[in-house]
């Protein structure tokens, strides 16, 4: 595999009246599990169900039903544990943490807090310029969802739906390792980049699929260094949570303000408190939602209905066995084999269906050296088109077959890249076989030097004035190949046209 390196970006840094300060940031990401029933009952977990339409008893909270575990989802956190490079415990348990809201019926959440079924692993988010920050994950744990309260159906009452309502979650726990808003919402991108690979989380952060609660503190140069010397966090400032961010942008722009919020603060004498608090993208700003709280306030204790959950390490072997090749691996490939640059690799490797396009493309070509030729079409041509049109990859009117034959078709020089666009065109609005579109519109580029030695002569016999400039000044050579490729129609060989050219002036 080609060897990447990177060095770490400097922190964000934000110069307040008493000093410079830098920002300190971790994130707890909510994924929801991609599985067609719940944790713990058969419910189904499809979105956009009718209100209250996929409940189970026991998502309903109904006495005396029991809990039972959802393989699918154990085997879906091993598998993202496995992605993430993390350790996998074979031994984890379930915890209750006991709190009241309306739409968590139960009265207790059922999650993981000191026995996670995966531990620490990490996340390398790229930053582009030769940059990336190397996240440490702290642990994966299971865990319910809550449901949902609608407040805006009746000015006078409060609705629930508790479709969500046990739902698979995995709180993926970061370490203080992200130094600035931009990193985070990297971060998370590249967290929803892996676990859409994997197959565990389609990401869909609209749908609130994929979340984040956003842990901001601020310190002082230096005071960063010593928590990493020591791992003592009293080195850091305190922290307050910002909850369920679901928007990249929103992400960035709530950190940027929670930090220069802590800092007017301490700079005016005062002290943070460690709190939870929501984002309002209207106002931009953070406000106050509740004291944060600590373990012991929720009681936690083992959930008396569950034993502890034990797995076998031939299964997770298995699950090791058949994973599929991630994002940094794939990019990397495509740079060493193919010979792309890392930023045509990243963004070929950004999606999943990009990827699979792509290699399909290549799967069409008579050799990977043809790999940045095909990049280029499928970036620059492909993409730019869809885009134009506001089209996903999956409803490209253009195949990869059809693709990959028109890349074949300019590699073997058997039409020209002016051609090629047009042959493009046609095909996308069309549809139809590339060669024989060539064949029976004789769009074949012309490669009969005795074809293009007459058309050069043409030209010259033409413009006898022109001829003596190009002798003075040969870059005027380049007029001449213009007025062949026009005058063939744009068929000829653009090498040869230039060859005979230079040759016939003799320059």
């Amino acid at each position: 595999m080609l060897d990447l390196t990177y060095e770490a970006p400097a922190p964000k840094v934000i110069a307040g009246a008493t000093g410079d300060w830098e920002l300190v940031i971790g994130l707890e990401v909510h994924a929801q599990v991609a599985t067609r029933a719940k944790l713990f009952s058969g419910a189904s977990t499809a979105f956009g169900a009718e209100p209250n339409s996929n409940v189970s008893f026991i998502d309903a909270g109904m006495p005396g039903m029991l809990p039972v575990i959802n393989e699918g989802c154990v085997a879906q956190a091993v598998r993202t544990g496995l992605g993430l490079k993390a350790e996998i415990n074979l031994r984890s348990a379930f915890d209750r943490k006991n709190y009241f809201y309306p739409d968590l019926p139960q009265g207790y959440q059922i999650s993981q807090l000191y026995h996670p079924i995966v531990g620490e692993g990490e996340v390398l988010v790229e930053m582009g310029n030769g940059q990336a920050r190397l996240v440490r994950i702290e642990r994966i744990h299971l865990e319910q969802d809550a449901g949902k309260s609608i407040h805006d159906m009746d000015p006078n009452m409060s609705f629930v739906d508790l479709n969500r309502t046990g739902v698979a979650l995995m709180e993926i726990v970061s370490r203080p390792d992200i130094r600035g808003p931009e990193e985070a919402a990297a971060y998370v991108g590249k967290l929803r980049q892996i676990l859409r690979y994997l197959g565990t989380c389609d990401g869909n952060m609209q749908n609130g699929n994929l979340r984040a609660d956003v842990n901001v503190s601020v310190c002082r140069p230096g005071d960063y260094e010593h928590y990493q010397e020591t791992q003592d966090f009293s080195h850091l400032g305190t922290r307050c949570e910002i909850k369920n961010m679901n928007s990249m942008r929103f992400i960035q722009a709530a950190i940027d303000f929670e930090a220069r919020r802590q800092i007017a603060i301490l700079e005016d004498g005062g002290s943070v408190v460690q709190e939870t608090r929501l984002y309002d993208p209207d106002k931009n700003e953070t406000r106050s939602m509740r004291s944060k709280e600590e373990a012991h306030d929720y009681r936690y204790f083992p959930d008396p209905d569950l034993l502890p959950l034990e797995i076998e390490q031939a299964w997770v072997d298995d699950i090791a066995a058949h994973l599929p090749e991630l994002p940094d691996a794939k990019k990397a490939r495509f740079m060493g084999d193919m010979g792309l640059s890392e930023y045509d690799a990243g963004v070929l490797t950004a999606e999943l269906a990009n990827a699979v396009y792509f290699e399909a493309v290549v799967n069409h070509i008579d050799s990977a050296k043809d790999g940045k030729l095909a990049a280029n079409w499928v970036i620059n041509e492909l993409f730019g088109r869809l885009k134009k049109d506001d089209l996903g990859i999956e409803q490209s009117p253009v195949s990869p077959a059809q693709l990959g034959d028109i890349v074949a078709l300019i590699a073997k020089g058997d039409i020209s890249g002016k051609i090629a666009k047009d042959l493009f065109e046609i095909v996308y609005t069309e549809g139809g076989d590339p060669a024989q579109i060539v064949e029976d519109r004789g769009m074949k580029q012309v490669t009969d030097t005795g074809a293009i030695e007459a058309a050069v002569d043409e030209i010259i016999a033409a413009n006898p004035a022109q001829v003596e400039k190009a002798k003075q000044n040969p870059k005027l050579a380049g007029w001449f190949v213009g007025q062949v490729m026009k005058s063939t129609g744009g068929k000829a060989n653009p090498a040869a046209v230039n060859q005979i050219v230079t040759q016939k002036l003799g320059l």
